[in-house]
């Protein structure tokens, strides 16, 4: 295997585990702003209200979440291609 291949599969990695990372820390931040605001009281089962609640914050979340994200990577590349890497 040449450097350059090498190089890759090492990029590739770390793109892999900071995906899993991303993904984790977006699950923990669902939980601690949407299901313990929405669900103050958790039972057998979640009430309309509360499902509604969870739903809508969730569908929030996830969309200030993506457009963080992408505005982040769109950063990066400008960066990436201002400095020739």
């Amino acid at each position: 295997m040449d450097s350059t291949a090498v190089k890759n599969a090492v990029i590739q990695q770390i793109r892999t585990e900071a995906s899993v990372a991303n993904a984790q820390k977006l699950m923990n931040n669902l939980k601690s702003n949407c299901f313990e605001k929405c669900v103050p009281k958790p039972g057998s089962f979640l009430s309309s209200t509360e499902s509604t609640c969870v739903t809508g914050c969730m569908e929030k979340y996830m969309a200030a979440w993506n457009l963080v994200n992408s505005t982040y990577i769109a950063r990066l590349r400008g960066e990436s291609n201002n400095s020739g890497i």
